[in-house]
């Protein structure tokens, strides 16, 4: 089968290796289609230390049964499925909890670290066992099955966050998991979401999708601006989507007294933030990891039309130009969302 590999740090191989075999309770893939996570791009240029070369990079993916191992009953060939992005022993307490993004023993698809190695789904066919697999039904397609795997990040970041109706909410980060956020808050019943970005084309998707004000952070001081919007007080919950400094720390500076903020980014392994600013308003942070049990309810959203993601999908092309759209990416194109590659 074909794969495209990361040989080195910012150089990719398309080229022809073994097909996998599945084992006896696996589900033999035929991927049709694998989008490129904002992860995939800071570890393809080794800024995260979490893409090793050699690697096939890639956990956001959908595609066709192929073949099942002789234990599996799940699914047959020409099942249209996708998979958990982490592969989960669904043994440990929390994998019996439903708490597999915890999994003591987990692993994340297309990852290559210090502590274990994870062959990715940017290649023809995958093997993953029948436990992780999802049935999607024929009025999703299978670009759109690609991006289920971060849908289910933000409702998962959703579903760990005391929402109350009417609620004000910001988003810092306007990338597609930034996005979903947006249409899952207005889901969850907030009545105001606010979104941040210095994209400004990123902006307008998000404008179209539903938010209620848009805050260009290239020109704008974004902090004042959404406690403008709120009478001087600031808003309730705030979601960050990035991962740096500087957001972080607005996304907590724009709250009130009591709020609540999510974190989601983690590009930078280590953050600052003011203390005395946290433990004197009672502002409450957590932290949202990946997804526990939300794939079926991203599938069902999407299935029903209540879950658009087709704005997110800024392109499809074939994975034998994964190279160039992993290097657009990096350079930070202006208005570029999710890539979707099509073995």
């Amino acid at each position: 089968m074909k794969a495209l590999i990361l040989e080195q740090y910012g150089q990719f191989c398309y080229r022809e290796i073994e097909k996998p075999i599945p084992g006896a309770r696996d589900v033999l893939i035929r991927v049709k289609a694998v989008a490129i996570c904002g992860s995939d791009v800071h570890g393809y240029d080794g800024r995260s230390g979490r893409r090793k070369p050699p690697l096939i990079i890639g956990h956001e993916a959908s595609g066709v049964v192929e073949a099942v191992g002789g234990a599996a009953a799940k699914f047959a060939p020409g099942d249209r499925v996708v998979f958990n992005s982490v592969l989960y022993c669904g043994e440990c307490a929390y994998c019996r909890s439903g708490r597999f993004n915890l999994c003591r023993e987990g692993r994340t698809f297309g990852v290559s670290c210090d502590d274990y190695r994870q062959e990715g789904a940017m290649c023809e066919y995958i093997a993953v066992p029948e436990r992780i697999a999802y049935r999607i039904p024929a009025s999703v397609s299978f670009e759109q099955a690609a991006l289920i795997e971060p849908a289910s990040i933000a409702l998962h970041a959703v579903n760990a966050t005391a929402v109350r109706l009417n609620d004000t909410a910001a988003v810092f980060g306007a990338g597609a998991i930034g996005l979903m956020l947006l249409k899952a808050l207005k889901r969850s019943g907030c009545g105001r979401v606010y979104i941040v970005d210095v994209d400004e084309a990123k902006l307008e998707i998000a404008e179209k999708s539903g938010a209620d004000r848009c805050i260009p952070a290239n020109r704008l001081d974004a902090v004042k601006e959404l406690r403008a919007l709120t009478g001087g007080n600031g808003v309730d919950l705030a979601f960050e989507a990035v991962g740096v400094n500087e957001t972080f720390n607005g996304a907590l500076a724009s709250l009130r007294k009591g709020g609540g903020l999510t974190v989601l980014g983690n590009v930078s392994p280590k953050l600052e933030f003011p203390l005395q600013t946290v433990v004197m308003n009672e502002i409450r942070i957590a932290g949202s990891y990946g997804c526990a049990t939300e794939y079926e309810t991203a599938i069902d959203l999407m299935a029903s039309g209540r879950l658009d993601v087709s704005d997110c999908i800024s392109a499809t092309a074939p994975l034998a130009e994964g190279q160039q759209w992993f290097d657009r990416l990096r350079a930070r194109e202006k208005g570029l969302l999710k890539v979707v590659l099509l073995p």
